[in-house]
């Protein structure tokens, strides 16, 4: 009996041990639980990522990175969503571009 018990814990241990590096590359700590409908003011932004359901959470998620470095959660397939991430883009090509002097 005492075996049976010692190896029932040696395996809850070893599979505790094992899960978090099944998840995948992203933790618990990087997807979002819930995103905001209400639009995120753009000047607030300066940088954003995806979170995705083929990365391991189980919502979809844009995360926003705003100038003072708190992250907002916000739906991928909001019209606002995708202005904010265009206008990003755009101010990020322009910066990349170097000046032509004459």
């Amino acid at each position: 009996m005492a075996f049976q018990t010692a190896s029932l814990l040696a395996v809850s241990l070893l599979i505790l041990w094992v899960s978090p590096a099944l998840g995948g590359a992203n933790d618990a700590e990087d997807c979002c639980l819930s995103v905001t409908q209400r639009p995120i003011p753009v000047f607030l932004v300066r940088a954003y990522r995806y979170l995705l359901l083929k990365d391991g959470c189980r919502l979809p998620a844009v995360v926003f990175t705003t100038q003072r470095g708190h992250e907002l959660c916000a739906p991928p397939d909001q019209p606002w969503v995708g202005r904010i991430i265009r206008r990003l883009k755009k101010n990020s090509a322009r910066r990349s571009v170097p000046a032509v002097t004459l």
